[in-house]
């Protein structure tokens, strides 16, 4: 795919994104294990957000991510987007995915612009995450916040729109093979549900109806 122009994204989102944040997820890390299920059901899920955050360059729209800290209890290493729970104190979903943006990867929310939502994710952690895409505008900076992320970086977005990239790995899970998608890119290991949001929005702007 070439390069993503934030002009045409934008046309294309304003007809394929959703307007509000969905009530219920679509997609969970376990739609590809019918049969090797992480997630719990019984519990009620938590409520989570992240930003999905696009940056016009010279050459197109990239994605920006965060690289997690090796040492953390959870989650060491991953690759994500910015955001995490969505607290009672946050009005809505995108309250929350800005004010965890801020505090990740200092970034402030007068440079974030939402214009969309995604789909609901659900977590093998049993998270339900609601993706908010924005647009970033210009000038912003970024200030990682050392205890929880090594590195905020950014990845074409026509690199991740090609379907050639989106590889199904695997992995032993408790005696069972359990399958994810994957998006290696340069020494980057972009998998599980970051890597499954990514999928939604391939879907959502750029599949063949």
């Amino acid at each position: 795919m070439s390069a993503i122009d934030e002009a045409a994204f934008r046309v294309l989102a304003a007809r394929r994104l959703h307007a509000e944040a969905p009530p219920q997820h679509s997609f969970s890390d376990d739609d590809l294990n019918p049969t090797a299920r992480m997630i719990p059901a019984t519990e009620q899920p938590k409520p989570a957000a992240v930003l999905v955050p696009l940056v016009q360059r010279e050459d197109g729209l990239n994605l920006l991510l965060t690289e997690r800290q090796p040492h953390l209890r959870r989650h060491a290493g991953q690759i994500a987007f910015p955001g995490g729970r969505i607290d009672e104190k946050d009005a809505n979903a995108v309250a929350a995915a800005l004010r965890e943006t801020e505090e990740e990867t200092g970034i402030a929310p007068s440079f974030v612009e939402p214009i969309g939502f995604l789909d609901a994710y659900l977590t093998s952690t049993n998270y339900r995450v609601v993706p908010v895409v924005a647009v970033l505008h210009p000038g912003f900076t970024v200030a990682p916040q050392e205890a929880e992320v090594k590195d905020v970086f950014e990845v074409p977005l026509a690199f991740l729109m090609d379907p050639a990239h989106h590889v199904l790995h695997s992995r032993d899970w408790q005696g069972q093979t359990r399958y994810y998608y994957a998006m290696p890119w340069q020494e980057r290991y972009i998998w599980g549900a970051t890597a499954g949001m990514i999928r939604n929005l391939y879907r959502l702007m750029y599949e063949t109806p």
